[in-house]
């Protein structure tokens, strides 16, 4: 993987929208107390209180039990679902989806924040919650050793991440969401209860069908050919279809406040940050 736009990167820093209230480190604090780090003031000692919060040292001057009360500071973690089913292995796909997930990524790490790669086709393969430099370069050599195959699910795997997310999260959901239209709307609901960015990755003939005469199709998640003639009307028929497809991709995270973005899979990695920057995904820092 080429890796040299991110230094162009770090002209940017991650924006977590207002929303994103209970995922908070650093200059970003919680309403909650519990064991942070941030000491805020004492209070009487209660029946159920952690007894291993005690603050003895204001028990030998008083002879009364104080708790030491903190604001809990909490690390957000961007979750990056990237599509690895086999549909996303052509023109180039899978590359760019996967250079733009260790891009979000580096800026995660860039922000000292936790970052967790997960890769999804029929089902979602959770990736452990990582931070630092190191660990996003490991992240990396695992993605260029990947192979993309077998079918999408995209509303089973909404529900397995869902399931899994204990808190408001930042998730980057990045896939061509070629499934049927409403699994893939349905997925989108499913997640707006976080940050969500989604990320429709689509290979330029996918987009334009630049294509004439008697032509052969294979299905690449279910190996099923199909021999066509592509005409004009044939064409823009498909056209249409695939507007409407998208159309209502986008009226569903406009109904849910997610950001939608379309990018053809020969784009410039960093012309798409920029794109995404207009959009206050990313910030310039």
């Amino acid at each position: 993987m080429d890796t040299d736009f991110f230094q162009e990167l770090d002209r940017f820093s991650l924006l977590v929208k207002k929303r994103v209230s209970t995922a908070y480190s650093g200059g970003r604090k919680s309403l909650r107390f519990g064991h942070g780090i941030s000491p805020v003031g004492y209070r009487e000692y209660r029946r159920g209180d952690d007894f291993k919060l005690v603050d003895w040292k204001v028990y030998g001057r008083t002879e009364k039990l104080y708790i030491r009360e903190h604001e809990e500071e909490r690390s957000l973690v961007v979750h990056i679902l990237l599509d690895g089913s086999a549909s996303m292995d052509y023109e180039g796909k899978f590359s760019f989806a996967s250079r733009l997930a260790a891009g979000f990524a580096y800026l995660a790490a860039s922000e000292n924040e936790k970052y967790a790669l997960s890769l999804f086709c029929k089902k979602l393969y959770p990736g452990e919650p990582k931070r630092g430099r190191r660990s996003l370069f490991q992240s990396i050599e695992e993605l260029d050793s990947i192979k993309p195959r077998g079918k999408t699910s995209h509303k089973a795997v909404a529900d397995q991440m869902e399931a899994l997310l204990k808190s408001t999260s930042l998730v980057v959901l990045l896939s061509d969401l070629l499934g049927e239209t409403e699994d893939v709307v349905s997925s989108i609901y499913r997640l707006s209860g976080h940050e969500l960015v989604v990320i429709q990755v689509l290979a330029p003939s996918e987009m334009d069908l630049d294509y004439s005469g008697d032509i052969k199709f294979v299905d690449l998640e279910g190996g099923a050919p199909v021999i066509t003639r592509i005409t004009e009307t044939e064409r823009n028929e498909y056209l249409k279809r695939l507007s409407q497809h998208n159309d209502r991709i986008r009226e569903a995270c406009s109904q849910v406040g997610a950001d939608y973005f379309l990018f053809s899979s020969q784009r410039p990695i960093f012309d798409a940050f920029s794109e995404m920057l207009s959009r206050a995904v990313i910030w310039k820092a």
